[in-house]
């Protein structure tokens, strides 16, 4: 189930976000006619109310302003852009699961009573975890937390079925992660200074101080990290041995091997391989769908929403509305 949940949350995070009116690589006009007050957005003849934006946006709030054990919030120098940030991913994701959503209508998904049954108990386990406070700003009932999960629960759905049959298996040359000292320099009378001073055994490290043009001596490096020509050389190296010059990047480099293999790096890169393989998949359907479809924001209501400007904001602290989802459809998503 995490896995499934990574897979999402990274296509929310990586196909853009809706600031400037796009969704993914499209650009879209927002419109005005069927928007009201009550109304966020449409996407296509679908309406997302305010009330289902709140959930999200209350959960991403308290989800990045608790990022790095500190409440982000009460530094008022980075607040606004928080805000900012937090809203335009909150719009983001509830259109690409709107999409989704009618996506799969449109390849006739449906949840079947199981899953109807697990969207309920989320709701409970969600709406009974909200203070009074928390309920009375998102102005939800129990059945607003309920469709927010059919919507969520139905995007979900969508992109298991979309991505299924992706080859899972990645070897560990391909997510091989490498551990090197370099040095980079954009000219070639450098180059064969810093060429020289290594070839008569001067510590690579200490040319590296004096030489390097890139921010970071030592780093680690997957496959796709380098330019090819540089990859090629790196990834052939033994530990403790270096590369002669090489050319790319507009300029020369010169890599030290320290590690062939971090193997825990390389266990993380392979989900990662795994996850964009998900993604393209995916994004054959998706985009197409996404591609020909029409959005109307109310940009006036959107506007007006503002935890910075509100005097009571701190009594907003809900955060677990995707973590309750993930708990209760885990045990059938395994």
């Amino acid at each position: 189930m995490k896995k499934w949940m990574a897979g999402f949350l990274a296509l929310v995070l990586s196909v853009g976000l809706l600031t400037g009116c796009q969704v993914g690589n499209t650009q879209y006009v927002f419109y005005h006619k069927r928007v009201n007050n009550k109304t966020l957005f449409c996407a296509n003849e679908e309406k997302c109310s305010l009330k289902e934006a709140k959930i999200y946006l209350c959960n991403y709030r308290n989800i990045y302003g608790g990022a790095y054990g500190m409440d982000l919030w009460t530094h008022e120098e980075t607040a606004r852009e928080l805000e900012d940030y937090v809203k335009e991913v909150t719009l983001a994701e509830l259109a690409r699961v709107f999409c989704m959503d009618q996506l799969a209508k449109q390849q006739g998904f449906v949840l079947e009573e199981e899953e109807t049954k697990l969207v309920s108990e989320a709701a409970q386990t969600y709406y009974d975890s909200l203070t009074d406070a928390e309920i009375r700003y998102m102005g939800i009932r129990l059945n607003d937390v309920e469709l927010a999960y059919e919507h969520y629960a139905m995007a979900m759905k969508l992109y298991r079925t979309l991505t299924a049959g992706v080859n899972e298996e990645v070897s560990d040359d391909e997510a091989r992660v490498i551990r090197v000292q370099q040095i980079y320099v954009p000219d070639l009378e450098t180059a064969n200074t810093v060429a020289n001073k290594l070839a008569y055994g001067e510590d690579f490290a200490a040319v590296a101080a004096s030489y390097n043009r890139k921010p970071s001596v030592e780093v680690t490096v997957a496959r796709g990290d380098y330019p090819e020509p540089v990859e090629l050389v790196a990834f052939n190296l033994e530990e403790g041995s270096v590369s002669d010059m090489i050319t790319a990047d507009d300029g020369y480099y010169f890599i030290r091997c320290l590690s062939k293999y971090e193997e825990e790096l390389t266990e993380q890169n392979k989900e990662n391989i795994l996850l964009q393989r998900e993604k393209e998949q995916f994004d054959d359907q998706y985009e197409a769908f996404v591609n020909n479809s029409e959005f109307e924001l109310n940009e006036e209501l959107w506007e007006q929403i503002s935890f910075v400007e509100m005097e009571d904001a701190s009594e907003i602290q809900t955060s677990s509305f995707f973590e309750v989802y993930e708990q209760v459809f885990s045990e059938k998503n395994e």
